[in-house]
């Protein structure tokens, strides 16, 4: 039998905890608007061992969602993956980073609008940064508009507080946006919805 433990509603603001990569592990941290819609994409993905929404790429420590939303902190909604590069190629992943937003639009993804949806790739390594950049420049052939996806370092990452974590397996069925934006987006990349 199992047993479903649920969250207070302190609980729930907290931080979540942030997974370890395990040896032969690699973590990489997207950014493609909405962390929710991302998650949901990368979760599916065989050879993904663990994605956790969060922030990065801005000035305040340990921001808040709250914060995030008003725009001004300069953080990007993001999700740091952990991967089995064995399993799931850097290049796969990115291939499916580029299908699943639009990374010609500077700091709007659909309704979304702000520098905190902005596309970015925060890479770990150089050799990280190598394999974004050669995926940047052939996705760039699939689009009439220019990539404007950041490509930096990877900074401080903070962990999205934690009923922002498993959002659409926890709630497509009782928020609308899960089935207004996700669902569609896991559907066109032909995902289990």
């Amino acid at each position: 039998m199992m047993t479903v433990m649920s969250l207070s509603l302190n609980d729930e603001r907290k931080p979540a905890v942030v997974p370890e990569a395990s040896k032969g592990a690699e973590v990489i941290t997207l950014a493609a608007g909405c962390f929710w819609c991302t998650e949901a994409v990368f979760q599916q993905i065989s050879g993904v061992l663990a994605v956790t929404s969060g922030y990065m790429g801005g000035h305040v420590p340990k921001p808040t969602y709250e914060q995030i939303c008003d725009g001004d902190t300069g953080h990007a909604e993001v999700t740091r993956i952990v991967y089995d590069p064995a399993k799931a190629p850097l290049e796969k992943l990115l291939e499916t980073f580029w299908k699943a937003h639009d990374p010609t639009t500077l700091n709007r993804q659909g309704a979304d609008v702000g520098t905190q949806y902005r596309s970015a790739i925060f890479y770990e390594t150089e050799a990280q940064r190598e394999v974004a950049e050669k995926s940047k420049a052939a996705a760039q052939g699939k689009f009439t508009e220019p990539i404007v996806t950041e490509i930096a370092k990877a900074g401080v990452f903070y962990p999205a507080e934690q009923y922002h974590q498993e959002y659409y397996r926890q709630n497509k069925m009782r928020n609308p946006y899960c089935q207004i934006v996700i669902a569609p987006k896991l559907h066109k990349l032909g995902m289990v919805l």
